[in-house]
């Protein structure tokens, strides 16, 4: 059973930056896609971005393309959202996913494990 540990969130001021981490507490995911979801009160869980096995493939929702970035580094099995300019509405919890998949996935159902989830919180 993969575990996936997500850090990184906390409160910030709209225009700032964070940056997410994802590590699984076991085994290596050289060979999964990542993906990145969150959930705002009251709102579904929803797609922010996806990487592919190499990480030569990226993905991302409209309301995070030009901002965001995701990114990983199998050698130190961790995974990225690099997050710039965030405003009020990207305040939600951000959840860690991973596929056992060598494409790239953003379909929630489709991803075999999730993070318990690191909350964002972006003050006007």
């Amino acid at each position: 059973q993969v575990q996936l540990v997500e850090s990184g969130g906390g409160l910030v001021q709209a225009g700032g930056s964070l940056t997410l981490a994802c590590a699984p507490s076991q085994r290596t995911f050289n060979d999964y896609a990542m993906g990145w979801f969150r959930q705002a009160p009251g709102k579904e869980r929803e797609f922010v971005s996806a990487i592919n096995w190499s990480g030569g493939r990226t993905t991302y929702a409209d309301s995070a393309k030009g901002r965001f970035t995701i990114s990983r580094d199998n050698a130190k099995n961790t995974v990225y959202l690099q997050m710039n300019s965030l405003k009020p509405e990207d305040t939600a919890v951000y959840y860690c996913a991973a596929a056992i998949s060598l494409r790239i996935v953003e379909a929630p159902h489709e991803y075999n494990y999730w993070g318990q989830g690191t909350q964002v919180t972006v003050s006007s």
